[in-house]
């Protein structure tokens, strides 16, 4: 064996490790406010393939609208193009706009602009 007779020579250290030094934070200015999250919106979109009575359908079933409120929607989205049907937080206006893409509407989400 190659190993046989192999002596092997071992030291030991010494390792010193200094103090750490102090670490200094930022400080924040009590007129500095951290604004909370800017509310998301869902924006449903006309499409020429939704019959209007779907699309009111839709609206009723998952986010539990009066009819008339529904209907009003619908409207909007058939003669404007477009109507926002949900205003919330992030997590909630990514889950309606994927929920609006399993029932078959465009469906969009967008942070909500401060004037």
């Amino acid at each position: 064996m190659p190993w046989k007779g192999l002596t092997v020579a071992c030291s030991t250290a010494v390792l010193s490790v200094a103090e750490p030094e102090a670490m200094t934070l930022p400080s924040i200015d009590s007129d500095e406010s951290v604004a909370p999250d800017t509310p998301w919106k869902v924006i449903v979109w006309n499409d020429p393939v939704n019959l209007m009575s779907y699309v009111t359908y839709v609206f009723r079933s998952h986010f539990g609208f009066s009819a008339e409120k529904a209907q009003k929607l619908m409207l909007a989205v058939h003669e404007e193009g477009k109507a926002v049907v949900f205003v919330g937080s992030r997590e909630e206006a990514e889950q309606h706009t994927s929920a609006m893409h399993r029932w078959g509407l465009w469906a969009t989400f967008e942070r909500v602009q401060e004037n």
